[in-house]
């Protein structure tokens, strides 16, 4: 024997067995492999405030986080995230029952579909979905049901009335995301409206994935579907540091729900991380409680960097979906004459010096997807001049 084992039967569980390595690193690589401006990933190539990584510092050197952490995270960031909550949106939590801190949202999502999802339960997501969604649902058993957006009037666009066909008997959960990543898609209040009243007439469970919730951009508005009527006892948010601070690799995301959902989410997520972050959750804390001032003028320069790509890609020949919120813009690459993403995107590098991640990866129907490439703008302003020339310069006819 050379040390494999003697069983037929593949190492991976199967349940993830069509998942692999993730399109996020096979781009990256490439982009490191070809030296190309790396549009792919969803990660800022700037650090968040002075202030915030100084706290954290501070916290460091006194001893603040250094050990084990409490389960639930240290009262200071849950208090700051129940003050977020209210001031932001009227929500009222209790720090000590209804918030937990996760290792960024990726474990709260993690966490709350292994909790609250059994075998052979569905699970609604809107399609195109982040990759960790259709990931978490197998691992818990689950089965997914994609609803898709669909291009309408310049945006993607969600039909209710697929999504009530999509509910049955054995949908156990809807797993909402707005702002919507890859669409830039920010739901309407006439859409929460008719979700919220459609999870309580069929009593479903709702997780929302709420981490871009300080980046909407125009005449969009983002309003949690816990402030809707009864779904405060029904939802799952889930927020995160990482997207609105700019620290992404603190990996410090929580969770805000009624004592039993939050209780259970807790039992899954003791046996995952089970803490994380020590020291990053003091200066979370703080940055929660940073003035208007910093959220507007995030806003502002990420709706600044939005426009400056959207104009570049549209100039290029690309069919541009200009995002209502996110740092992902949406593009339709027919107009140049392609209709494979996936090739496209692996080509990208060589023709034009910059990597892009092709939507289809974020689909079960990947036929739907397959012309749709998302870029991210989340970059220094000269990253994104010098990425929209290159893009210009390769295909502007």
């Amino acid at each position: 024997m050379t040390g494999m084992t003697s069983s037929a039967r593949p190492l991976l569980n199967r349940r993830l067995a069509e998942f692999g390595t993730t399109i996020f690193a096979e781009m990256s690589a490439l982009a490191l492999r070809t030296g190309s401006i790396n549009l792919g990933q969803g990660f800022p190539d700037t650090d968040g405030p002075e202030e915030v990584r100084e706290a954290a510092v501070r916290a460091l050197r006194d001893g603040r986080g250094n050990q084990y952490p409490p389960g639930p995270g240290v009262p200071e960031l849950r208090t700051a995230v129940a003050a977020h909550q209210e001031r932001r949106y009227g929500l009222s939590y209790d720090p000590d029952t209804e918030v937990l801190v996760t290792a960024g949202a990726t474990e709260a999502i993690a966490a709350a579909l292994l909790a609250l999802v059994e075998p052979g339960d569905e699970v609604v997501a809107f399609e195109p979905y982040y990759d960790s969604y259709a990931a978490c649902i197998a691992m818990a058993g689950g089965t997914r049901v994609p609803v898709t957006l669909r291009p309408h009037d310049g945006s993607f666009r969600l039909d209710l009335d697929e999504l009530r066909a999509a509910v049955t008997d054995r949908t156990r959960l809807l797993l909402i995301n707005t702002p919507h990543n890859p669409t830039g898609t920010v739901l309407t209040r006439e859409e929460l409206t008719a979700i919220a009243e459609l999870a309580v007439e069929r009593d479903l469970l709702v997780v929302t994935d709420e981490v871009y919730e300080h980046l909407v951009f125009d005449d969009a508005e983002h309003i949690p579907l816990a402030t809707f009527p009864g779904m405060r006892e029904r939802t799952v948010s889930i927020g995160s540091a990482g997207k609105t601070f700019s620290f992404t690799g603190w990996k410090v995301g929580w969770i805000t729900a009624a004592p039993g959902l939050v209780s259970a989410v807790r039992s899954a997520k003791q046996f995952l991380t089970y803490v994380s972050s020590g020291p990053f959750q003091y200066a979370v804390a703080e940055a929660l409680a940073l003035p208007d001032s910093y959220f507007t003028a995030f806003r502002e320069d990420m709706l600044a960097k939005r426009d400056l790509l959207a104009a570049g890609l549209a100039d290029a020949g690309f069919k541009v979906f200009k995002p209502a919120g996110t740092y992902f813009v949406t593009t339709d690459i027919r107009p140049l004459g392609e209709s494979d993403g996936f090739a496209f995107c692996r080509a990208l590098p060589e023709r034009a010096g910059v990597v892009a991640i092709p939507n289809a990866v974020f689909y079960d129907h990947r036929e739907e997807g397959a012309p749709f490439v998302r870029f991210a703008f989340c970059k220094r302003t000269e990253v994104l001049t010098d990425a929209a020339e290159r893009l210009r310069k390769a295909f502007a006819r």
